[in-house]
This record gives structure tokens, sequence and C-alpha cells, in this order.
């Protein structure tokens, strides 16, 4: 077979095939085409799903007269620089676009038309509007155009894939082209909080956004536009920084939670890319605090230096490579966990909203307002508030299981191996109120704790609370699962892990490069309770795995935890497992629903979940309590 060199025509068809796979992806480029040319406001339009007509407007720099012909042929680019040597440096991007292949290949399938007015120097007059066209490859005249502004461009193509009939089977229905058009220029939006923009879809405009100011609160209004104001009322700040990367954006509370992972966002230096590792890590920090089958929402924003990111691996620039995942993804769970540990008595701000919207007007205004530690103003002595956590060491590892004999605190561990202490109600009131006296201790006024007294107990599951400014509800089952998970954590991290011996040490046969790196990581899998050691070239012997995973799948366990390291570099799977069955046990070992607590039981259980983080919510992501204002009370009977 003869080596030949293939047309140009067709070579820019195959060039689109790589960057323009369907009417979505080409508008992608065109509007990072207009970020970078310092656009304001983007109007989007397509008809017939993008395939029929699609134009872009922007309010950009323009492109003058003399670079529009330079614009639509291949490789030509105003966004990367040679140097002295005329060298061009591909791994500092600090644009969107920048391989300059979108134009010359829309062109080359389609009908392709950009008029454009550049914006004019300081001291000089207005430029005019010029016009060039390029159809299936054929590039036409420049020539003199009429433009609505003082500069930007407007890009329009018109019947995608003509030149190419082929590439039509493969596209969707009209419908489902439109979704996927609507679905990326709201990742855009995300990125681009300071853009207004428009999208009109077949004459009827389906989203308008104006600009923001930069910053956090433009970024999550942004946000809330697009994910909806559940998720602003619900949305953790997230702002770290480590070793010159540094994460921004927003992240739900658990106990806003979605079905799916289509709520998760990774924006890469403002360019919106799809990670795998996204989604181990918001896995991994909520691991605490979500089911399996539940997904945080999140848009979080990574700013790094371009020379330790690779954005030239995927030709439509939808994925990255870094240059140290782990650094990234180990930002990503640290940020998260401060974020949750932090907001820790929080959790959803929806629940009350929705169950009581029947029983009054309205208004939009949640309810439920465990967010606000500050308004409690009338603290027990020494009681510092939620967020500070202060409480004493004793209290907060005390998780209780209750005596239904003698209405005393009972702190037992399921492991049974330290014999049951017993401290009556008093106790822990003077314990969180500072007032221990040798003797009887003072009294202390349950309403003024953040969870206040115990009143009644509904349906046999439902605490009902005063507080000195309105009322709080608890789910015993919820509030007590995790506190009894919480002990069963602080185990684990005490390094009280119960380990179990296999009879036969088992073989687990591995890639050698897999089985290296198991081994490798063999202290800090034994500090979970599972030993491994090298077994040949291309295996691990496993000798003891962790108790609490009881006759576990060794093989499955370790194959899950070579492809976690392989991917993330950490030991993801046996942690998550650990969680998971930690979770399962706290669950079994709860006070169940149905159980009839007295009132010491149920104040007890009150003063151990102001003593816990994370009491907000159970180990499965639903709230362990709601809480209602006096004033909200008031203005469900028309009394405010």
């Amino acid at each position: 077979m003869t080596i030949r060199r293939l047309p140009p025509e067709t070579v820019n068809r195959i060039a689109a095939g790589e960057v323009v796979e369907r009417p979505a992806s080409a508008i992608k480029e065109l509007v990072e085409n207009a970020i970078d040319a310092d656009a304001r406001s983007i109007e989007i339009q397509a008809d017939g799903g993008g395939l029929t007509r699609i134009l872009i407007a922007d309010d950009g720099k323009g492109i003058p007269r003399d670079e529009l012909p330079v614009a639509i042929e291949r490789h030509a680019t105003s966004k990367l620089e040679p140097d002295d040597a005329g060298d061009v440096d591909l791994l500092r991007i600090f644009t969107l676009g920048f391989r300059g292949e979108a134009l010359p290949s829309i062109g080359s399938v389609a009908r392709l038309n950009i008029t454009t007015r550049a914006r004019a120097e300081a001291g000089e007059s207005q430029n005019d509007a010029w016009a060039v066209s390029v159809e299936g490859g054929a590039q036409r005249p420049l020539s003199p155009a009429a433009f609505p502004g003082p500069h930007g461009a407007r890009v329009e193509v018109r019947d995608l894939f003509y030149a190419t009939p082929a590439r039509l089977k493969f596209m969707k229905s009209e419908r489902a082209e439109a979704m996927a058009i609507s679905e990326e220029i709201k990742r855009q939006a995300m990125a681009h909080e300071a853009v207004a923009f428009t999208l009109t879809l077949d004459g009827k405009t389906t989203l308008r956004l104006p600009a923001e100011h930069p910053g956090d609160e433009g970024r999550l209004k942004r946000l809330g536009a697009l994910l909806g104001r559940d998720f602003e009322a619900n949305a953790l700040l997230i702002d770290q920084e480590r070793d010159g990367v540094r994460l921004s954006g927003y992240a739900g509370l658990p106990t806003y939670s979605r079905g799916n992972a289509a709520h998760q966002f990774l924006f890469v230096n403002g360019r919106p890319v799809r990670d795998r590792l996204l989604q181990g890590a918001l896995r991994g920090a909520y691991a605490d605090f979500l089911a399996r089958d539940r997904h945080p929402a999140a848009a979080l924003f990574i700013d790094i230096d371009p020379l330790y990111v690779d954005v030239n691996v995927h030709p439509a620039k939808a994925e990255v490579r870094f240059r140290d995942p782990a650094l990234v993804r180990g930002l990503i769970v640290g940020a998260l966990r401060h974020a949750l540990h932090a907001a820790g008595h929080r959790a959803s701000t929806t629940v009350a909203a929705d169950a009581l919207s029947g029983f009054r007007p309205h208004t939009g205004e949640a309810l439920y307002s465990p967010s606000a530690p500050q308004s409690f103003s009338n603290a027990a002595p020494g009681w510092s508030g939620w967020q500070g956590w202060s409480q004493p060491a004793a209290a907060a590892q005390n998780l209780p299981g209750l005596n239904e004999r003698s209405g005393r605190v009972e702190h037992t561990w399921s492991g049974g191996a330290a014999a049951p202490s017993y401290r009556t109600l008093g106790e822990i009131q003077a314990d969180h109120a500072g007032q221990i006296t040798p003797g009887a201790p003072a009294p202390v006024d349950l309403i003024d704790y953040p969870l206040g007294a115990a009143r009644a107990q509904l349906h046999a599951n439902y605490i009902v609370a005063q507080t000195r400014d309105g009322l709080v509800i608890v789910d015993q089952h919820a509030a007590h699962e995790r506190l009894v998970y919480e002990r069963m954590k602080a185990q684990m991290a005490d390094g009280a892990v119960t380990r179990q011996a296999l009879l036969t040490p088992e073989v687990v046969e591995l890639d050698p490069a897999e089985a290296e790196r198991v081994a490798a990581k063999a202290d800090e899998l034994a500090e979970m309770g599972l030993i491994v050691e090298a077994f040949g070239a291309g295996a691990v012997l496993v000798r003891e795995t962790p108790a609490l995973l009881g006759d576990t799948d060794v093989q499955g366990l370790i194959r899950d935890i070579a492809d976690d390291l392989s991917e993330h570099g950490a030991a993801l799977s046996l942690k998550e497992r650990m969680a998971e069955v930690c979770g399962t046990m706290a669950c079994h070992g709860s006070v169940r629903s149905g159980r009839v607590l007295s009132a010491p039981e149920m104040n007890a259980l009150l003063r151990q979940m102001e003593a816990t983080p994370h009491s907000g919510q159970c180990n499965h992501g639903r709230p362990t309590y709601v809480e209602l204002k006096l004033h909200d009370l008031e203005k469900l009977f028309g009394r405010r």
C-alpha cells in the first residue's frame, strides 16, 4: 500500500470528527472562543437541535479584518504565542480554546458565516464590520457587513454535517440534541458567573442569566439559578488552598443528596471537565454521611498553575490530566470534610418547609433553621455554642445505650471489650454546664441547651423538645445511630480495630504492578486491620482481615483496593467498606423506632447529640432533627 498525503478537505473532515462530535460540541468551542475574547454577554441560538442552525453572538474583542481569513485556517490561533526561538509551550495554556481547529473543522462539514467588528483601540474611530464564509471547506472572499454592536462577533452555522451526511445517522433526536446544548451552556455559565448568557432553542428563550459579580456570592447566585434555589439554601462554601492549588465552590449538605451523580461538576482553570477523580473524591468525603446509593451535589473549581495540568489529552478538551492527582484528590476530600465538620450540626433547610408547606401560606422561607447558632443567646453557663464543639472530651466520647430498667445512661460498645459505665442525667448536665459540684449538682434549665428539654415522645419514635425560642423534633433512631457510629469511628481512629486471622492465608493474583502497589501500602492497610505481604511477582498474601468485615470476599476486597490505588493512589475501598459496616452495625445497635423512652433517656440522648459532631444527619444522609422557631409557629397561627 502506497503512503500518500490526504487532501486538505479530507483532513479537515477527519479533524471535525474529533472536535465536532455533535451540535453541543460545536457550540462549546464557539462559546469558549467568545469567553477567550473577553465577552461579557453571549447569546446562543439553536434550531432543529443545532443541526439546522446555530448562532453564537458575543460582545468580545472581535476579529480584525486582516486576521479574519487566517482564523478559518487549520491550527491558526491567537491564543498561543511562540517564543523567540519559534517554540510554543503547550504546557502553559491560559485560555479555553487554543488548538485553532474549531472554526476550520466546523466550516469543513457545514455552512459557516462569521461577521465581526474588532474593538477599536484608544483614540481610534470605530472599525468597520467584515464577514467571511466557508461552505463545505470552500472559503469565500471577505465582504463588508453590518454589525449590531460596537464590537464583537456573530458566528452562524447552518446545516451542520451536510458535507458528511453519514454523520447525521449517528445524531440523536432533535430534542436530545437540544438538551445536550442546554446542559453544555449551563456548565459554561457555572464556570463564568461574570458573563451573561441567553439560550434560545427553536425560537423559545429557555435560559436567561444576567452577569453576576465575580466571587463567592455571585457564583452561588449563578449556581442557584442553574441548580435550583434548594441547592443555594443547602450549599456549603468550599475554599482551601494547598501547595499552590486552590479549591473553591459549593457542595450540598448530606441531607440534600441526589439519586445519581448528575449534579456533580468540576471546573479546572475555568474549563468544565469530566473527571472520575471528582466522583471518587466526593464519595470518599461523604462516606460517613450518605448511603452508597445517594450522591452529593457539588460544583467545585480548581485553580492550578497550567504547568501542572495537561488540558491537551482530549480532542474536545473535555478531560484533563493532573501531574499530581493524589494532591488534587486529597485537597478535595480534605476541604469537603472540613466543611462538613464545620456544619456538623446543620441539616437540610428544605425538610421542614416541605413538610409544613400545607399549613401556611407559601413564602419561600424555610421553617427549618438549626443553621444559626449565633441566635442562641440564653446559653447555659460554660456552653460555647454549636460551632465550637467545645464540650468536655468525656461527654463527646461516651455514646449512650439507654437502660430501660434504671433510666440511667449506659455507655456500651458493641465490641464489649470495656465494662459498661453509668452516669446519671444530673452528672451529664453538670458536665455540660461547667457546674460539677461535690454532692448534688446544681440544677440546669434544660431548655437553655441547643436541643432543649424533652417534653414528649410521639409515635414511639419522635422526641419533642422545647427550646427557649422554639421546639425541636428528633428522630430517636436516626440520632442514636449517628452517636453509635461516631463512637465506632473513634475506636478505629485510636487503632483499636480488631483483626481476625484467616484459617488459611489467601493468595490473591494480581497484575505485577498492582501487586507492587498493594504491597507498598501494607503499613497503611495494617492500621485498618488488613495484613498483607508480597507473594511473588504478581500476587499478595492476605493473613488477617478486619473483624468488622466478618466473612468477607478477600479476593474482591484486594482487587478493589488495587483498583483504587491505581486510580487515586489511596486505598478507598477498605475504608469505605469499614465505614459501611460500621454504619450497618450502628443501625442495628441503636435505639429502635417504636422503643418507648423515659424523660431521662430522651434528655440524655439530646445532650449526647449536642456533644457529637455531624449529629444533624444520620449515616444515610437523613436529618436527625428539625427545629421550628417560635416566630415560625406564630406565623402558622396568624400571630405575625
